[in-house]
């Protein structure tokens, strides 16, 4: 694509998915960038615009200034404020833009929201089914809705790895809800598993027993990723599968499994934050098992 015809993008929500995106698509030649985030106000928000700035996109003073004239808006909020990021939005809509809800949220909060944006917005539910680094912009879609096949080509343009997954909204976040939860749930069981394995002094024992039921599986690597990254991002993990639960709801199924998932994630989130288990992160399991077991029993 030619890079002075490239489409005018709006980030609302510029955490790291927002960041990881937006430095991508400046990449590929994307000029005029947008970002917007509740947080921009705040003495919080400083890391964020500072990262706009490093990436070369304008961070606006306000939703409004962030959509005005606008060929696409990406929404890439919490999980908790994905309903309401698009209603502060609405109003500010002109020209049809398109919508793309990244946000890892149940299919019902999906049609939620593009009920809610009517027809200011051309509402297309994105699932992001990968970390989104290192591959950033490139980081593999779903994408659903009856505005999906229209844009596939556009972003396909932009380089974004992308399927189309339905024309019904809710189609790419029921694949990925649901998803997570064996994603997430063997990371809440891994935890339980090797953190009771390091307490009984058998790490090593069963870790290697695990491959007699999974032989083509690498559960020390697997461990070391999975400790990492409910860790570094427990938190927002947790709330990810509060929207999974939600879905298995709307199918009429009791998320007895994923309500605990929950909980291990939220609990993990909060100690991966202490120093000592940062410090830990990139030594391996056993390091990592002993900065939590020491983290926790001192909050006990």
């Amino acid at each position: 694509m030619n890079r002075r015809n490239t489409p005018r993008i709006s980030f609302i929500g510029f955490g790291e998915a927002g960041q990881a995106i937006a430095s991508g698509l400046k990449d590929a030649g994307v000029e005029r960038i947008a970002a917007w985030d509740i947080l921009f106000p705040d003495e919080a928000g400083a890391p964020l615009k500072a990262a706009g700035k490093a990436i070369g996109v304008r961070t606006a003073v306000s939703v409004a200034d962030a959509v005005r004239e606008t060929d696409i808006v990406i929404s890439a909020v919490t999980a908790a404020s994905s309903v309401e990021a698009a209603r502060s939005v609405a109003p500010h809509l002109n020209g049809n833009p398109y919508y793309l809800d990244i946000n890892s949220v149940s299919p019902g909060h999906k049609q939620e929201t593009a009920r809610l944006l009517g027809e200011r917005a051309r509402y297309v539910d994105v699932a992001v089914v990968a970390a989104i680094h290192p591959a950033r912009h490139r980081t593999p879609l779903l994408i659903a809705g009856p505005h999906a096949e229209e844009i596939s080509p556009l972003l396909r343009e932009l380089e974004m790895q992308l399927s189309v997954v339905g024309s019904e909204t809710g189609s790419a976040a029921a694949i990925k809800m649901i998803r997570s939860v064996m994603i997430k749930g063997i990371e809440a069981l891994t935890l339980e598993c090797f953190l009771a394995a390091a307490r009984a002094g058998v790490l090593d024992e069963v870790t290697a027993s695990l491959k007699n039921n999974y032989p083509t599986l690498d559960w020390g690597q697997i461990a070391d990723y999975n400790l990492e990254r409910m860790a570094s991002h427990g938190a927002r993990r947790a709330a990810e599968m509060e929207e999974s639960a939600a879905t298995l709801r709307e199918l009429g199924l009791d998320p007895l499994m994923v309500d605990s998932t929950v909980k291990r994630q939220r609990e993990m989130g909060a100690i991966g934050k202490l120093e000592t288990v940062r410090a830990a992160l990139k030594s391996g399991r056993a390091a990592i098992l002993g900065a939590i077991n020491a983290a926790a029993k001192n909050r006990h």
